[in-house]
């Protein structure tokens, strides 16, 4: 292929954005297309690159954990997301949270001062003429959907999920609350709001009772990792105890609280704080009635409120080739939430090894997958082939990886690294 090779990357998130600096620092020419600020899709708050939208959690940092070890495999890939991870982090126990706008910020920063990626704000509603990598994330555009559903002769689908509610560090009550990190796994990184029996179930119910912002067919249709607070509390008034307010590990001074409302610091000051598993679809005045419920949290001001958006993804299986490529044409590729994983670090992921595949067909190297005993190897063969009938959504987890929940976790995760070693090496020789 000809060294004046432009590839042009579709949107600017954490799958673009990890596709676009993996092709520049490899000397790769990208024209790096994002909409923002021109279009506003009504879930971003900034211009920035790689924003994240519905949790400053990057989920655990443990390796034993398969989010975890997934974070590790594209650290050692040269992913820009880890780099930014690491001088935005927020003290978070066992999970990896960060500072949004330091994250971004770096993110962005990096991008616009890399001199082979030119950054083109523009909405894009045809592809450019050449080869594409479609990183528009779960927010993509009509016209986008429109091309590929029309390329394909497949619909794309979606699913709906929420974000939660971010307050005012200074408008918490502190003579109601204790600091701690469940099972004390470090110095107490959580503001802990405890509930007795009786505050819980008044909030249950003034919960279950609240007004939604939208009342259509399509607020039945949820990401199961993703369910609004309210849309899980209607499931069982026993719910939210097993789940986001779980009081287990959160005792304090030798009280069993009978549910405790999490809170985790969302910047690197320690001005925000989200409000754990508290997504929701309730409107703006319900959520500050009803959340205001929440000892500690009574005259709690709101930063941002919690709101829903539509998750758009494309049936991978059909539609995909092994690297990511368009199984009706090789030079348009699809990264991020769009091809059907979910999570914040799958996303970033997916952008970086679609960058790395195609990176291999520019250098002419034999198309080699990433070995499918590690998170990420098998994340994209599960998106790429499984439930070619009844596709949904997936996350990192063990079971996609061959035998690994019956394995010791050491030596899945001894495997997995030295894979990704293996794999480097290949690309770089």
């Amino acid at each position: 292929m000809s060294e004046e090779l432009i590839i042009n990357v579709i949107g600017a998130g954490l799958a673009g954005s990890e596709a676009a600096n993996f092709l520049a620092n490899h000397g790769i020419k990208v024209n790096l297309y994002e909409r923002r600020p021109e279009v506003d899709d009504g879930a971003h708050h900034t211009s920035l690159f790689g924003e994240l939208v519905c949790s400053n959690s990057l989920k655990s940092k443990k390796l034993d954990n398969a989010c975890g070890l997934l974070k590790e495999e594209i650290a050692r890939l040269g992913s820009i997301m880890m780099e930014a991870s690491k001088v935005s982090e927020v003290k978070s126990g066992d999970a990896l949270a960060v500072d949004r706008e330091i994250f971004a910020s770096y993110i962005t920063e990096k991008i616009n001062n890399n001199p082979n990626i030119t950054i083109i704000n523009k909405n894009v509603t045809t592809l450019p003429e050449g080869i594409n990598i479609i990183a528009t994330g779960p927010l993509s555009g009509k016209e986008i959907l429109d091309q590929i559903n029309s390329l394909t002769k497949i619909d794309s689908y979606g699913f709906y999920d929420a974000s939660a509610p971010i307050i005012y560090k200074d408008s918490i009550d502190f003579n109601k609350v204790f600091i701690k990190s469940r099972y004390d796994q470090d110095e107490g990184s959580y503001i802990n709001c405890g509930m007795d029996k009786d505050e819980y179930f008044k909030f249950y119910n003034e919960l279950i009772n609240a007004k939604k912002a939208l009342l259509h067919e399509f607020d039945k249709n949820y990401f199961e990792g993703c369910l609004p607070i309210e849309v899980l509390a209607s499931r069982g008034i026993d719910t939210l105890r097993f789940g986001p307010l779980k009081p287990v590990g959160l005792e304090n001074n030798d009280h069993q609280y009978y549910a405790v409302v999490q809170l985790r610091q969302d910047d690197l000051i320690g001005d925000f704080y989200n409000l754990v598993g508290f997504q929701t679809n309730l409107t703006y005045g319900e959520q500050k009635r009803v959340f205001s419920l929440i000892p500690g949290l009574e005259n709690a001001k709101f930063a941002r409120y919690g709101l829903m958006h539509r998750n758009s993804y494309i049936y991978a299986p059909k539609i995909l080739n092994d690297d990511l490529s368009m199984k009706v044409n090789k030079n348009i590729f699809i990264a991020g939430q769009l091809s059907g994983v979910e999570g914040y670090v799958e996303s970033a992921a997916s952008g970086l090894l679609a960058a790395i595949y195609l990176y291999l067909r520019i250098k002419n190297k034999e198309f080699k997958p990433l070995s499918f005993n590690t998170v990420l190897g098998a994340l994209v063969r599960y998106i790429t082939h499984t439930g070619i009938n009844n596709f949904q959504p997936m996350n990192a987890n063990f079971g996609i990886i061959y035998r690994a929940n019956k394995e010791d976790k050491n030596k899945v995760i001894e495997r997995s690294l030295k894979a990704i070693e293996e794999f480097n090496k290949y690309i770089n020789d």
